[in-house]
């Protein structure tokens, strides 16, 4: 009985997560996310490459978009097995997808807006990719499985869930295959965090897997220790403080928004930067944080111990969370430095595109990105050194202070990559290198190929591999 994975996303991009693993006369696919990079977000309108309804089950390794967003088109064109995630993911994933379905409805009735007083149609469809209903129908399908506890998926096919430290209940997942000659381990990586990250429990290691996808969006780079983070950030506040300008943190609401806020803490609590108001300007984000509290079971000692000391992350003086769209606008209406942090992480959308508007142009404000941005985003754009930028189609010159902090990264880097990888006793049969920039996946492919000694492939979009 062969096994066949295709890679019909996150293959040779950073976005787009979808792996279809074929056995049996079963299909389980492996994330289920949406093209985030603007060359490649045709590909979420082209029909999916099998039947929706002949795939038995989806096996999601976290929320993000990235991995989870295309779950609702997908369920609406006729997908109806369980989606497993753990029990966190499950809650964070409700509410990233219907904000999703919220901004693509929005979105496309700004472009027939648009489009229709230019005279022109835009390069995509001016209908959502799918909507609130959609997505509220696709719901039911998710079930919560826990970490370290095998799950029958179907006939032949079990899977277990693992910690993979990137999001609150992320995971990483071993899917075992029955075979003839016994059971096939393919090990998933999902997205891996950072040892030493605060907040959640560090990722799991492995020591046995015949096959791995793993993910490779810092393989080719070394960043900076988690510590390392706290100076850079106070000195870019401090600067501002010191200009009269605001600290703007475009950041995705899921887990670096909660990551910033733990810094943030750490500096207050030692008075190292001035105690200055502190927004986190996004209803998701605030959303996702209540679920934080909620998972305490989740997280590292460090953050147990500040909850439990009165320090807590999420709730120190000052720190104020927006849920309204009055209360968004009346920040930028406030004299004097404060930081606002607003979604999305990579500019495409969201409320961190109003204060971009408000701050970018002056030279005494500081956009202060904290996460990856990828090829063809707005923020890929800034932290690139455009000098003018398109927002709500308008151009605005750049004459902020643009700061990248690299090792707020909530990805593993080139280093850490290579320690999961290397801590697989037995040298796996072959690595599928994933979820990388082209240049990236093919560098760090021939670099676990050196190091390793294995085959290792970093796969197209829509290859198709036996692994027989």
């Amino acid at each position: 009985m062969s096994i066949i994975i295709r890679f019909l996303g996150g293959a040779h991009s950073v976005t787009g997560s979808r792996y279809l693993v074929e056995t049996g006369g079963k299909r389980i696919l492996i994330d289920c996310g949406l093209f985030q990079e603007r060359p490649l977000r045709e590909r979420d309108w082209i029909p999916f490459p099998v039947p929706p309804h002949s795939i038995d089950a989806i096996l999601l390794t976290h929320p993000h978009l990235d991995h989870s967003g295309y779950i609702p088109k997908l369920a609406k064109d006729g997908f109806r097995g369980r989606v497993y995630c753990t029990q966190a993911t499950k809650e964070i994933a409700k509410i990233l997808l219907l904000d999703s379905a919220s901004l693509l409805m929005e979105d496309a009735e700004i472009k027939r807006k648009r489009h229709q007083r230019e005279g022109r149609r835009g390069p995509y469809p001016e209908i959502p990719l799918y909507d609130i209903q959609a997505t509220e129908d696709c719901l039911p399908l998710f079930k919560a499985v826990s970490y370290e506890h095998t799950v029958k998926i179907t006939r032949g096919i079990e899977a277990t869930f693992f910690q993979a430290g990137h999001t609150l209940g992320s995971a990483s997942i071993c899917l075992h295959i029955q075979q003839r000659n016994g059971k096939k381990i393919i090990l998933f990586s999902g997205d891996l965090g950072r040892q030493g990250k605060p907040i959640i429990k560090d990722p799991t290691l492995f020591t046995q897997a015949d096959y791995v996808v793993i993910e490779s969006t810092y393989g080719d780079r070394v960043l900076d220790p988690p510590d390392a983070l706290i100076p850079q950030l106070a000195e870019n506040i401090n600067w501002t403080v010191k200009t009269g300008g605001n600290i703007v943190i475009p950041s995705f609401a899921l887990e670096r928004s909660q990551e910033v806020l733990y810094y943030l803490n750490q500096l207050l609590l030692s008075n190292t930067i001035p105690h200055l108001m502190v927004f986190v300007d996004s209803p998701m984000a605030t959303s996702i944080t209540d679920i934080f509290r909620q998972h305490e079971d989740l997280m590292d000692s460090e953050t147990i111990t500040l909850i439990k000391n009165g320090n807590s992350p999420f709730a120190f003086p000052g720190l104020n969370m927006v849920r309204t769209t009055d209360q968004s606008k009346a920040i930028n209406r406030i004299k004097g430095s404060i930081i606002i942090i607003a979604g999305s992480g990579m500019c495409t959308g969201g409320r961190i595109k109003h204060h971009l508007v408000s701050n970018i142009t002056r030279p005494d404000s500081c956009i202060l990105f904290v996460g990856y941005q990828a090829s063809g985003t707005l923020g890929r754009e800034i932290v690139e050194g455009a000098k003018e930028v398109r927002i709500f189609g308008q151009q605005y010159p750049v004459n902020a202070r643009i700061a990248y902090l690299r090792g707020f990264s909530g990805h593993s880097d080139q280093k850490e990559l290579l320690a999961w990888l290397a801590n697989i006793r037995k040298t796996p049969r072959h690595v599928f290198v994933t979820h990388g920039e082209a240049s990236v996946t093919e560098s760090f492919a021939a670099l676990i190929h050196e190091r390793i000694g294995c085959p290792v492939t970093a796969p197209e979009y829509l290859e198709e591999i036996s692994l027989d």
